[in-house]
Parts: C-alpha cells; sequence; structure tokens
C-alpha cells in the first residue's frame, strides 16, 4: 500500500531503479528478525528435541494471561493433556504429498494456490501500466489507480483475521473466489470501456480474491503433519509462481489480441476453478492439527 505512493512520487522524478535500491530496506530487515524466531515446538518434538520444545512453549504461555478452555474433538479444542504422546517421526519424502490421503488435498491446493495468484498479480502487475496505455491515466493517477487496489485489500484482511475462525476457511476461500469472479466477470461484459468501472470492479475482485491469498497461507500448512508441513507449503508455493509468471504473460497477449474484455473474462473463467477446487478443501477451522493430519 505504501510502496505505490513512494512509486508515485519516485518514479517519474528518478526512474524505476529507485525501487529497486528502496525494496532491499525490508528485505535486509526482515533477514534479522527472522533469527529472533523461535523453533516450531512441533518439530522440536518430532526430532525428540523435547527439552527446547517444552521451554518455548512455556515462553509463549508465559507472555499471555488468557487460556483456551479445553473440550472435546470433532470442531472444538481438546485438551491437550489426554491426547496420546507425540512419537518422532521419519523422514518425509515429496511424493508422499501425491499418496494415500494426502493426494486429494494436495491437488485441491495447488489449484487453489494457482488461481489465486494467476488472478491477483496478473491483476496487480498489469493494472498500472493498462490504465496508463487503455485508459490513458497519466502515470501519477495509474500508480496511485493501482495503490487502490491493495488499500481494498488491507481492509478486507483486517475483516477476513478477525472472521475466519468464525466462518471456516473454505467457505471464505469459495465466498472469494465467486464474489471476485463475478465482478471480473461484470467488467468484462459491459464495463470494460469505463476508467472508473476499471478501478471500482478491479479495486474490489483484486481485494476480494486476495483474501484467499491470505487465507491459503493459514491453510496449507495446517493440512499437512509437521515432518511435511514445509515440503507441502513449498510445493503449493511453486505454483504460486507458475501462475504469476504464466498470468501477466497472457494478459499481455489478450490485451494486444483480443482486447481489454478478454483479460477479465480471463480471470472470471480462472476464478470460476479457484472456487471449484473450494468446494473441496479439508475445513481445518477449529481442529487440532494432530487430527487434521492423521
Amino acid at each position: 500500500m505504501v510502496t505505490g505512493q513512494i512509486g508515485a512520487v519516485l518514479v517519474p522524478a528518478f526512474g524505476w531503479q529507485v525501487m529497486l535500491l528502496i525494496g532491499g530496506i525490508p528485505g535486509l530487515l526482515i533477514a534479522f528478525l527472522i533469527l529472533g524466531l523461535p523453533e516450531s515446538p512441533r518439530w522440536l518434538i518430532a526430532k525428540g528435541r523435547l527439552a527446547e520444545a517444552e521451554a518455548i512453549v512455556k515462553a509463549i504461555e508465559a507472555s499471555t494471561d488468557r487460556r483456551v478452555t479445553p473440550a472435546t474433538t470433532g470442531g472444538r479444542f481438546t485438551n491437550s493433556a489426554s491426547s496420546p504422546p507425540v512419537a518422532v517421526e521419519a523422514q518425509s519424502r515429496w511424493i508422499m504429498l501425491l499418496s494415500g490421503a494426502y493426494r486429494t488435498r494436495t491437488v485441491v491446493a495447488w489449484i487453489l494456490w494457482s488461481s489465486a495468484y494467476f488472478i491477483t498479480n496478473g491483476l496487480n502487475n498489469w493494472m498500472p501500466t493498462l490504465y496508463n496505455s487503455v485508459y490513458h491515466l497519466d502515470l501519477q493517477q495509474s500508480l496511485r489507480a493501482g495503490t487502490l487496489t491493495n488499500v481494498v485489500q488491507v481492509v478486507v484482511l483486517i475483516g477476513c483475521a478477525f472472521l475466519i475462525d468464525r466462518v471456516g476457511r473454505r467457505r471464505w476461500t469459495f465466498a472469494s473466489f465467486v464474489v471476485g469472479g463475478l465482478l471480473l466477470a461484470l467488467l468484462g461484459i459491459s464495463g470494460a470501456h469505463s476508467a472508473r468501472a476499471a478501478i471500482t470492479l478491479v479495486t474490489l475482485s483484486y481485494g476480494v480474491i486476495g483474501s484467499a491469498n491470505a487465507v491459503l497461507y493459514l491453510y496449507t500448512p495446517e493440512i499437512y503433519p509437521t515432518r511435511m508441513r514445509a515440503m507441502g507449503t513449498g510445493a503449493a508455493t511453486c505454483w504460486l509462481r507458475l501462475a504469476s509468471a504464466a498470468g501477466p504473460l497472457l494478459v499481455g497477449y489478450l490485451v494486444s489480441a483480443q482486447g481489454i474484455r478478454a483479460v477479465f473474462l480471463m480471470f472470471a473463467a480462472v476464478a470460476v476453478v479457484g472456487a471449484l477446487a473450494a468446494t473441496r478443501m479439508l475445513e481445518t477451522q477449529n481442529r487440532r492439527l494432530e487430527d487434521i493430519a492423521a
């Protein structure tokens, strides 16, 4: 959100290269912050390093007075004291992502990541250029219109953070694709000729579908056991990269070959694919990770 506003001021004056210099600063900060993160207690337990896991859990518990009341399983929290001990887990191979109980959840996750980022990165990468070249806004107006999409996404994500554990991952993701897809279809059918309509509908659809991106970062680690979690999430994000490369390429082709309306209709079609995949999601709302991974 802030980057777009900075770019609107600095790029016309200093060129696009200045944004790469500015972008390096948070990258370096993140590298130092990561060094201060505690290790995953579940990972430590899986490796038999119980004392280290115990110390981290105690530190987490000491940081807050809030507690969850234990309940029974079946969509509710359980008392960890009655849970069976966790055995040290064997090393996993990537092929396990496509075996047995994990096959469906893996394929569904890959489709969701591909669909969501095909749309959002396609819109995010191209819309400032399209605002300038197709809708004839000047450079600063185009950058600020592009930034508006990120502003709306922040607002939607705040709502998602407070509601996702009540609504559920599957319902939220399905609704995001449906609503975002309808907005893009409406734009492709009737509103692509208007800059105002394009800014309004693209901004809303990006914000809504962009919230599904955040849910996927929450959902994907939940559907795998600790021994496969990093591998499963990493494989899923590979599809994010592929989709992020394919989306902008197809946008460029369609704009020149079929016009701007075809671009929005293409994104709407991909949203339909994402919505269908969302119906097959494994709901993880208020469930213990050990139960989900079983």
